[in-house]
């Protein structure tokens, strides 16, 4: 089967983003299984865009995809993730400011997606502004990490340890396939 990447880098960036998202996709769906759907609903609707976000990063990396339906679809399921997850329904935090701080970053989050990925000339974009993409994310997760891990632990907290690193998972993922994407079309 022909790949679109052929540098070792590129492929072990893919590699890596699909590894650690299937060992955590996995871990989620154990959890869903473990505590039920009625509690863990909304886990199984996130797992499923992950899931499908995973989906069209192999059918893009196998050329199945074309870059503009990947980079479409692609930002379509992480916005809806982060609209569910962060900005719907929020995991409870204790820390006000941090919540708020948390939420506006979410909605920064979705806007930048809506804007670098809807646009119809994505050739146009940047390194640095998809990077950015993930950094937002990472500091996003970083702060639930932060205010979930000094919670008392109790056993959804493993869970949502997990689930909050899926993301910036996949945002590393696709940005890794765009950036090297725009690289060979250059």
């Amino acid at each position: 089967m022909e790949t679109r990447f052929k540098k070792k880098s590129q492929i072990i960036d893919i590699g890596i983003t699909a590894v650690a998202t299937v060992l955590s996709v996995g871990t989620m769906l154990y959890g869903v299984s473990h505590f039920g759907l009625g509690e863990a609903w909304p886990e199984l609707v996130l797992n499923l865009c992950y899931i499908a976000c995973l989906v069209m990063m192999a059918m893009y990396f196998f050329k199945r995809l074309d870059s503009q339906h990947f980079n479409y679809w692609s930002s379509v399921c992480v916005g809806i993730t982060v609209l569910l997850r962060d900005i719907l329904f929020p995991p409870p935090l204790e820390s006000y400011p941090i919540h708020l701080t948390c939420l506006t970053l979410s909605v920064l989050l979705l806007l930048m997606l809506t804007f670098f990925y809807a646009r119809k000339d994505w050739k146009s974009y940047t390194k640095r502004n998809l990077w950015l993409l993930f950094i937002l994310d990472m500091v996003i997760a970083g702060l639930y990490n932060y205010v979930i891990y000094h919670n008392p632990i109790n056993e959804y907290t493993n869970y949502m340890l997990t689930e909050i690193w899926i993301r910036p998972t996949i945002i590393y993922g696709l940005v890794a396939c765009f950036v090297s994407g725009r690289e060979a079309a250059d």
